[in-house]
């Protein structure tokens, strides 16, 4: 009987041991963020796709064709926040790309810090950090979950694009600086860039790019099936352009928009790319010599930076995903080379759509239109002049929201509720506003029920404003006649995103479940088997982890 007990208590020693040596993970996590990307693009473009790049991650990997974006406004470094954090604006805190801070009156950039500095530049571009976000990030929870001996970089052209992925406790975060055309960071992260970053900058491939010129990858003519006439007024022209049409002539373009012109560019995403290859081999991602899961964030952003010059129905945008499609089945080669087929877990969404352009939706005898907001506001403010004897009592419309000079009405004893009947009274008679609601009235708002949870998520106390505007279906604010696209609004072609897993602990297969972008972060922390945000409320796609 002894021997019999002793010979049990070896057994369960011994599989306690195996169970709880190493938690299973797997080396690399990828997040692919493609700004701007509207779920239809998979499909809209998918007879000229290649069977290694989308196709690939379609066919591999487990899509959820109907993911969600469920808070408004619907914006770049919010749509970045809300995928990392699993939350909302109303608790991570980032309620713009900027916003107006309501205490003080004051503009605020998602990601500015001006207790840091640059590091690789003296621009004032280099004064960023996550310190607005304030909940944690899966990659934070990461790093929590190893005692801090995973590694997590962010990397994007555009800052906020880096830098809120990739969290708090990241080891590094880059972006572009368009004067000097290199990958910087700030002091936040780091006192010097390291030597292989400096090695990247010096290749100057921004340059090289720009002087190669943007033509069509194939022929312009078979275009025509996806995409309208090349030469039409909905496409904004660069300096010395006649027509905003291709070939695109980068290289002279460049001696006047400077560097700045690679966003712009499906070339932006190639660098991207190209950078992001360059960390993973200096970084060794993936390879990490205590065995615990590497994090890299990347967020490719020139696809929104096309989109808004050119539209999402041009010959552009449809050679920007052409291009994006040989890129992406590049960088997964290169994944399945370094770090091994089968042992990292990549995941590809957005962090917003967007919308067709409103005038060539309404030249097609569509509904739409322009919301005027500078001329709305002018007017807004001389009836409260008249009736209060103050001006300026509305300084901003941004993100969709009246912000009212809160400091100013205050000192003055001025009664905001009267002020904002005003308001909201005059906005009720302008075209392409389909509702007006009193943020701070605590009423069941009669509006439909998705809406409301929307305008619910994306208010922030302290960084939004008093008054949100819901527009009608294909409005937006802006200027009559204005080029590209945009988005920010609750509808679908802003909201509905996509999104594939694929990889390493990932069931293949399709979902037509709804499902939102805030789930993305405790799917993933179930798959890494460590806490979920700190501020999060989505929940595991279940699915996906094959359960």
């Amino acid at each position: 009987m002894r021997k019999y007990l002793m010979g049990a208590t070896i057994a369960l020693i011994a599989l306690s041991q195996s169970l709880f040596a190493q938690v299973e993970r797997p080396k690399l996590v990828v997040g692919l963020m493609v700004d701007q990307m509207r779920w239809d693009y998979l499909y809209r473009f998918s007879d000229r796709f290649g069977e290694d790049g989308f196709k690939r991650l379609l066919r591999e990997g487990f899509s959820c064709e109907n993911t969600l974006i469920n808070y408004i406004p619907t914006y770049t470094a919010i749509g970045h926040s809300s995928v990392y954090t699993g939350s909302v604006p109303s608790i991570h805190g980032i309620a713009g790309n900027d916003w107006i801070v309501q205490a003080t009156g004051k503009s605020m950039y998602c990601t500015e810090d001006n207790s840091v500095d640059g590091v690789g530049t003296k621009e004032a571009e280099g004064k960023q950090s996550p310190r607005n976000l304030l909940s944690s990030t899966i990659t934070d929870e990461l790093k929590l979950g190893t005692n801090f001996q995973s590694k997590v970089i962010g990397i994007a052209i555009k800052d906020r694009g880096g830098i809120l992925p990739a969290g708090h406790f990241a080891d590094a975060a880059y972006w572009f600086e368009a004067k000097s055309g290199d990958w910087i960071s700030s002091t936040f992260y780091m006192e010097k860039l390291p030597n292989w970053v400096e090695k990247f900058n010096k290749k100057g491939l921004a340059a090289k790019y720009l002087k190669q010129d943007w033509n069509t990858l194939y022929p312009i003519e078979s275009y025509a099936k996806n995409s309208i006439s090349d030469n039409n007024p909905y496409e904004g022209k660069w300096p010395g352009e006649k027509t905003p049409t291709f070939p695109h002539q980068t290289s002279s373009i460049m001696k006047d928009v400077g560097y700045e012109l690679i966003k712009t560019t499906p070339q932006g995403n190639t660098f991207t790319l190209d950078f992001a290859k360059s960390a993973i081999e200096s970084e060794k991602l993936g390879n990490n010599p205590t065995n615990n899961t590497d994090f890299l964030c990347v967020s490719l952003s020139a696809t929104d930076y096309v989109g808004h010059r050119y539209s999402l129905s041009s010959v552009e945008i449809e050679d920007t995903y052409l291009r994006l499609d040989h890129d992406i089945a590049d960088f997964l080669t290169y994944l399945d080379k370094t770090v091994g087929k089968g042992n990292y877990t990549l995941f590809l969404t957005a962090d917003h759509a967007a919308s067709y352009n409103p005038m060539y939706y309404t030249d097609q005898k569509g509904n739409g239109g322009y919301l005027f907001t500078r001329q709305i506001q002018r007017e807004i403010n001389n009836e409260l002049k008249a009736k209060f004897g103050q001006d300026k009592l509305v300084i901003s419309f941004a993100n969709y929201q009246v912000h009212l000079n809160n400091k100013l009405i205050d000192s003055l004893d001025l009664d905001r509720d009267d002020i904002k009947k005003v308001v909201i009274k005059n906005l009720k008679k302008q075209d392409g506003i389909a509702y007006v609601i009193d943020l701070e009235a605590n009423e069941n708002m009669l509006i439909p029920a998705p809406i409301r949870e929307k305008i619910t998520n994306g208010y922030n106390r302290k960084n939004s404003g008093s008054i949100q505007i819901i527009a009608e279906p294909q409005w937006y604010s802006g200027t009559p006649r204005g080029t590209g696209t945009t988005h920010g609004v609750w509808s679908s072609y802003d909201s509905h995103i996509p999104l594939i897993f694929m990889g390493w602990g990932i069931k293949p297969g399709v979902s037509n479940r709804e499902v939102y972008n805030i789930d993305i972060a405790p799917t993933l922390a179930s798959l890494l088997h460590v806490m979920e945000p700190n501020g999060s409320i989505g929940k595991p796609i279940v699915e996906v982890l094959g359960q």
